[in-house]
């Protein structure tokens, strides 16, 4: 046990929290990190018991799946109910179609959510949970299929399932042993492993998942295009003839820290860079009335708008340590420009 400075009123607290209301607060604090270390290690070791007990149920579980051609519902209450519902929605996400029904609902009425060509894996730990138990007589009278995820094949669920996935751990991480905790990691984990497995059999990719996905990260790395991000409108484009002291006010103009250079057939011949700008200023032959062109980049990188990905700019961008790309036609005519903030901004980067 460590005793914690006293904080006497106008001060703040070590942790940054605001000043303290008390004139002095004195107060001890226990060391909880042992505690949170047995726990994690209670359930690393349940975690990998189990996955040296693992037998032929997951390949009759996945392959029961594979061969349903409508969705897996998932049903459980309680503690079992909130991770179910978690692995519908990992099941959804990967390829699998799924939804999570409470066996209550279905009770009354929602039962009829589940079809012919439906698959239902339910969630008990005990296998006896009461709301559960009485839909599963519903369940077999209409010939579903049932995975059942519980600790023993001769609980009420573990009869009725055609497939008895076993789910058994040596002790809850709880204190009290009473609190499920590592039961319900394990049954997390075990939804997650069937997911893995029936991506594998689908040769499901990140670009499948990214379709379920177009609003996150991954979605907008696979499929944002530079066509989508790049500017088009008043871009800073002057003739490579153009005197610099022009030049620098068109750049300040453009708000892109450049300004790009055209040749007299329209076609891009060269970046000037507020980075040349500041190099170009060390020159001793430096000039304010030369051409632009004698301090601008030749034939910079540029990007086709075409097809390309916005996360295959970037990659380009970080390659050759730039923050602007131009993009061009096949004739290097300037069609736009795509800025590393302007990936930033989107969530690219």
């Amino acid at each position: 046990m460590k005793t914690v400075q006293k904080i006497s009123l106008g001060s703040t607290c070590p942790n940054g929290f605001p000043k303290s209301a008390l004139a002095i607060i004195s107060f001890m604090k226990p060391d909880y990190i042992p505690a949170a270390r047995t726990v994690l290690e209670i359930e690393a070791q349940t975690l990998h018991h189990a996955a040296r007990q693992l037998d032929e149920s997951i390949n009759l579980a996945v392959s029961l799946i594979l061969g349903i051609r409508g969705k897996l519902i998932v049903t459980g209450v309680g503690k079992s109910g909130l991770i179910g519902a978690k692995i519908a929605a990992t099941f959804a996400s990967t390829g699998t179609p799924s939804f999570f029904l409470h066996p209550t609902e279905a009770l009354h009425g929602d039962l009829g959510m589940i079809g012919g060509d439906d698959a239902v894996l339910a969630i008990s730990y005990s296998g006896e949970s009461e709301e559960l138990s009485s839909i599963l007589p519903h369940i077999k009278r209409f010939d579903i299929p049932l995975i059942g995820l519980t600790r023993s094949k001769q609980s009420t669920l573990g009869r009725y399932s055609d497939v008895h996935i076993p789910v058994r751990i040596e002790r809850e991480a709880c204190p009290l042993g009473i609190a499920p905790t590592s039961s319900t990691t394990l049954t997390l984990a075990m939804g997650d492993a069937l997911a893995v497995c029936l991506m594998e059999a689908r040769d499901f990719k990140k670009e499948d998942f990214a379709s379920f996905h177009p609003g996150g990260s991954l979605g907008r790395q696979l499929f944002v295009k530079v066509g989508d991000l790049m500017r088009r409108d008043n871009l800073p484009v002057i003739p490579e003839t153009t005197p610099l002291k022009d030049a620098v006010v068109t750049m300040s103009e453009g708000r892109l820290g450049a300004v790009m250079l055209t040749d007299d057939a329209g076609a891009l011949s060269g970046l000037l860079t507020d980075g040349d700008l500041r190099r170009a200023l060390m020159s001793g032959d430096f000039s304010i009335d030369a051409p632009a062109s004698g301090y601008a980049t030749a034939r910079p990188k540029t990007v086709s708008e075409s097809g390309m990905l916005a996360s295959d700019a970037l990659v380009l961008m970080e390659e050759n340590k730039i923050q602007l790309l131009v993009v061009t036609d096949e004739r290097r005519h300037i069609l736009g420009v795509l800025h590393l903030h302007d990936l930033v901004e989107k969530g690219i980067a």
